[in-house]
Order: C-alpha cells, then sequence, then structure tokens
C-alpha cells in the first residue's frame, strides 16, 4: 500500500487570487463518479474550495 504525502497547511482567515477562471465548492467524498482531486483522508466531509486557474 502507497502513503499518501502529508499535506502542510498555512493557517489563514483570508485569501487573494488573481486571473481565476472560476470556482466550485464542494464536500471532500470517498467515492463518485465525478472527477477527484487528491486530498489526505482526514479532510473527509470537510467543505472544499476548488479554485480553477
Amino acid at each position: 500500500m502507497v502513503e499518501m504525502k502529508k499535506v502542510e497547511l498555512e493557517i489563514t482567515n483570508r485569501i487573494e487570487i488573481e486571473n481565476i477562471q472560476g470556482f466550485i465548492i464542494r464536500k471532500v467524498t470517498k467515492f463518485g463518479n465525478s472527477a477527484k482531486v487528491d486530498c489526505p483522508k482526514e479532510y473527509l466531509d470537510r467543505t472544499v474550495y476548488l479554485v480553477i486557474l
């Protein structure tokens, strides 16, 4: 079994990103029919913003 690399988070309450094409607000889920983004399992059931650059 391959272990996933630990992702360090930078805690902040504000982010500014220029030139985005859009964003999607979703919950992190274990399975589904949609495209998935790699994410550590500790964030399952959390709400995330996927920013499209």
